[in-house]
């Protein structure tokens, strides 16, 4: 190791030397109190101190650079965190709805998140995350946290599609809360209506429409929506009701279906009574 050492001071020896010897050099320099030597030291500081200046923006533009580089994946990271947390205040305020909700109906409700929507087309569904192995049945009601929502009307073992309340097909036996007015809640692909309401009874614009229990598939006393314009025309006999439904079906996110299922036994018999008598 020692001979290897000595074989490259040998053949480097004229660099070492001339090392050597500016170190010794500076030394001797340092040591000088000279005022030639000083003046020169000061000159030497002086340019040094230039240099450092002017190529000193070199490491800090690269420091910089990667501090902003830090500071931006942390503005995004607090950014998604902040979404995050705002996200999860508002499921808590719905699921703190919904809970309300659940208290004020009696039968037992299935929690479902709202997985597709389809709002532009004369028969509107939505799409649950929940089937027949969550105990979901055909014609079970669905409501949210303002009131009903609609009707399952396909069902499969983990997922359901439901009729709301702006689909064509929907229908529902409801009562003005304030009146006790019955009629029959509709959409017509534009408007949500309360019809066959005659011009003689009590209407008016703020009333709370609910389900009847006239209703052979919903639970009577669930609210559908407000009553927002009521008129009539001379030429008819009912009046003209549109409800502005309680549920916004834009932000829909959070439902429960109602395991709510008609009585057999009561559909059975209003079907044989209402069925055509044969001529004797």
């Amino acid at each position: 190791m020692l001979q290897r050492l000595y074989d490259i001071l040998f053949e480097f020896r004229e660099y070492v030397l001339v090392t050597c010897l500016v170190i010794l050099s500076i030394i001797l320099m340092a040591m000088n109190d000279n005022p030639q030597v000083r003046r020169i030291r000061s000159a030497a500081t002086v340019v040094f101190g230039i240099v450092q200046d002017r190529f000193g923006i070199i490491p800090r533009y690269i420091g910089l650079r990667a501090e902003n580089d830090l500071l931006r994946r942390t503005n995004i990271e607090l950014a998604d965190e902040v979404q995050r947390l705002r996200e999860a205040k508002l499921e808590n305020l719905r699921i703190r709805q919904l809970i309300g909700l659940k208290n004020d109906i009696p039968y037992p409700l299935i929690a479902a998140h709202v997985i597709n929507k389809n709002l532009n087309l004369l028969r509107n569904t939505i799409t649950l995350d929940v089937g027949t192995a969550d105990s979901v049945q055909l014609q079970m009601p669905v409501v949210g946290d303002g009131g009903l929502v609609g009707m399952v009307t396909a069902v499969t073992e983990h997922y359901a599609v439901v009729n709301i309340l702006l689909n064509t097909d929907f229908r529902a036996s409801a009562r003005d809360q304030r009146s006790r007015v019955d009629g029959i809640v509709a959409c017509d692909g534009k408007t949500l209506a309360f019809k066959n309401v005659p011009k003689t009874r009590d209407v008016a614009v703020g009333d709370v429409v609910t389900t009847s229990e006239y209703s052979s598939t919903f639970p009577p006393e669930i609210r559908i929506g407000l009553v927002s314009t009521s008129s009539e025309q001379s030429n008819v006999l009912f009046k003209t009701i549109v409800l502005q439904p309680g549920v916004d079906f834009v932000k829909l996110e959070e439902v429960f279906v109602v395991h709510y299922v008609a009585s057999k036994e009561r559909t059975e018999l209003e079907l044989k009574s209402s069925a055509p008598r044969p001529v004797k």
